[in-house]
């Protein structure tokens, strides 16, 4: 990253250290919310996770297919936010509770450079040119498809 103002060591969260992580927590949330709302959609139990430990408190599927979207949507979001100067530490972060968030502005700021991301078209592997929405909503039928047919096997989204 260019700017001074968001350096980076690396990752902190509960609460997120500075602004970077507050980014990275806040955009991994929405991402986690709308991959749940879509396992929800296609009638998956999404408290039996593959890759993080089910229980009754955690829906551990949302966790597990978000995993393939973290760098490909909010961490490179993230670089494009500070590297374009589209957020400024002083005015839309807030430090509080022991940790750093954004604020107001920051959340409006980054979920409107959210939802551009989201429906940039992009071309994913043997699929037509798609907007990301798309993208999620296919890997989450793909899983669901897995589920029911094992043999077919299941192919992780990958950034191309």
């Amino acid at each position: 990253m260019r700017h001074p103002d968001f350096q980076f060591a690396g990752r902190s969260r509960r609460p997120p250290g500075n602004p970077v992580n507050a980014m990275l927590s806040f955009g991994y949330q929405v991402v986690w919310n709308h991959i749940l709302s879509l396992i929800e959609v296609q009638g998956l139990d999404p408290y039996f996770g593959c890759l993080h430990q089910s229980s009754d408190r955690h829906p551990a599927l949302a966790s597990d297919l978000v995993e393939e979207f973290r760098a490909a949507v909010v961490d490179s979001l993230v670089l494009q936010l500070v590297n374009n100067r589209m957020v400024e530490a002083s005015r839309d972060f807030e430090n509080r509770d022991g940790g750093c968030f954004l604020n107001t502005s920051g959340r409006r700021i980054f979920l409107n450079a959210f939802v551009q991301r989201m429906e940039q078209v992009i071309q994913t592997s043997d699929a037509d040119p798609e907007p990301r929405w798309d993208t999620l909503n296919r890997q989450v039928k793909a899983f669901k498809q897995f589920v029911y047919d094992p043999s077919l096997g299941y192919e992780p989204y990958t950034i191309r």
